[in-house]
């Protein structure tokens, strides 16, 4: 197939694009700046420059590249700026799900993320009901909910729900904002009841989802989890000492027995393994 990858320079897109390549896919990599797709380049694949919030930047990308389906991976986070990121979910998602309706795109894979359900300390599948709690972030979950309702309009749309993603690129990973404060003795959780997943994992299940049916699969490893108990041992692993714990949100952990039906099976079924392998 012909592939664009919307956000191909990413930590799950830049492990994404090169499996597609060795696969035999032609892929099309996108980002807003040409300088950050080299990688993507020496990995055999097209680079796209596209700015996801300007409507007219996604269409031209999506008629230039046509492609067969379109991954979306699109995410703000480098500075944490949270309320940017809902803004590039909610418009970017917007515009690129416009642009493949116009080009007769009907297969798209997107990413979203895992805690969404209503607080609950027993882990959920993907018929969770969205949250409504005031203990959540009111930018957060509209945002979310609002792309993965855009993804599923398509006649192919595959929402990918993630866990927290760790391993090397990733916050948790070594160099990143989570572990460079855990360091420090210092852990911020998102949600208490938390389910992780390895970004290698992750970017797997991107790549199997291209033959999925329509609909939400949850993408976490086999061992939910409370932040009491991984959070001692993230601050262990990064060289830390004591830990001070601060949760933001109650949250949901998932299960993944769908993944499992549809024959996607973590290589790094627990978080523990590493723990949270920070090399």
């Amino acid at each position: 197939m012909r592939i664009l990858v919307a956000g191909g320079t990413g930590v799950i897109g830049s492990r994404v694009v090169p499996l597609l390549t060795a696969a035999g896919h032609d892929v099309i990599a996108t980002s807003r700046s040409a300088d950050r797709l080299l990688p993507a380049l020496a990995a055999g694949a097209e680079r796209a420059v596209m700015d996801a919030r300007d409507a007219a930047s996604v269409d031209s990308a999506v008629d230039s590249a046509r492609p067969d389906a379109i991954i979306h991976l699109l995410t703000d986070l480098a500075t944490e700026d949270f309320v940017g990121n809902s803004h590039l979910r909610i418009v970017g998602t917007r515009n690129l799900v416009a642009a493949a309706e116009r080009a007769g795109v009907t297969r798209m894979v997107a990413e979203s993320i895992a805690w969404v359900g209503e607080p609950d300390a027993e882990p959920g599948d993907e018929s969770v009901t969205f949250a409504r709690d005031p203990d959540t972030d009111e930018s957060l979950f509209p945002a979310v909910e609002s792309l993965e309702n855009a993804v599923l309009s398509l006649e192919n749309g595959v929402v990918l729900r993630m866990g927290m993603l760790y391993g090397r690129g990733t916050w948790f990973g070594r160099g990143g904002r989570i572990h460079d404060r855990a360091e420090e003795g210092t852990v911020v959780a998102t949600v208490r009841h938390t389910s992780f997943v390895h970004v290698d994992d992750a970017a797997l299940a991107v790549v199997k989802a291209l033959d999925w049916p329509s609909g939400i699969v949850n993408i976490v490893d086999d061992d939910p989890v409370d932040a009491e108990e991984w959070a001692p041992e993230l601050v262990w692993a990064a060289g830390g000492d004591e830990t001070r714990l601060a949760v933001r949100a109650t949250g949901r952990a998932s299960t993944n027995a769908r993944a499992a039906e549809l024959g996607w099976v973590p290589e790094h079924p627990t978080w523990r393994d590493g723990p949270f392998d920070l090399v």
